[in-house]
């Protein structure tokens, strides 16, 4: 009987932690479909904002920059390559 009772509070606060991430998720959701819409609908703005900073400060990267900028999208694309061998290989 001592088993039962763990098992079936266990069972409760599983279906809890549930209800819980359930929420926060929809919570996350709600906030990060926020920002895209914002950055959807404001795209030309920003792009022209930066375009016009770099004009007026004469921004140049230093090379160290380049190659940082190169290396981090070359580890973003190789990431994304991953995933998608991944969801290849998980719908097989």
């Amino acid at each position: 009987m001592d088993k039962d009772a763990k098992i079936k509070e266990l069972e409760e606060e599983v279906l809890s932690l549930k209800t819980q991430l359930q929420s926060t998720e929809e919570r996350l959701n709600k906030y990060l479909s926020h920002n895209k819409k914002y950055y959807e609908n404001n795209k030309e703005v920003h792009k022209k904002r930066v375009k016009d900073y770099i004009q007026k400060t004469n921004y140049t990267p230093t090379p160290e920059k380049k190659k940082e900028y190169a290396r981090t999208a070359y580890l973003n694309k190789k990431e994304k390559l991953k995933r998608e061998q991944e969801n290849l290989e998980e719908s097989i």
